[in-house]
C-alpha cells in the first residue's frame, strides 16, 4: 500500500496496474473520467466495486448501487477515504477482495 500510495507522486500510474487499480490511482488524483474509462466496461467484480465507489464519488447513489450489487459488496456508507483505502488493500491483496 505505502508504494502505490508513493506512486500518486507520479504523472501517471505503473503501467503494470490491473484497471480496477488503475482506477483507483486516477481517483486519488481527482481525475475522475480517467478512472471510470477504466473499469466502466470490464466484467470483473474488481472492476465492479470501483466503478460503484466512483459513482459514490459522483453522487450518483443509484447508480453506485447497481455496481455494488454486480461487485457482490455491500454499499459503502463510510467516508470515501476509508472506502477508497479499503478497496486499495483489498485490491493489493492486504484484504479482502
Amino acid at each position: 500500500m505505502a508504494d502505490f500510495k508513493a506512486s500518486l507522486s507520479g504523472a501517471a500510474p505503473a503501467p503494470d496496474l490491473d484497471p480496477p487499480l488503475a482506477a483507483l490511482w486516477w481517483a486519488a488524483k481527482g481525475e475522475w473520467d480517467a478512472a471510470h474509462k477504466l473499469v466502466q466496461d470490464e466484467a470483473t467484480a474488481s472492476s465492479a466495486w470501483v466503478h460503484a465507489y466512483l459513482h459514490r464519488v459522483e453522487g450518483d447513489l443509484g447508480n453506485a448501487g447497481y455496481w455494488y450489487r454486480q461487485a457482490g459488496k455491500p454499499v459503502a456508507t463510510g467516508s470515501l477515504e476509508t472506502e477508497w483505502e479499503l478497496i486499495a488493500s483489498a485490491l493489493l491483496g492486504g484484504g479482502r477482495a
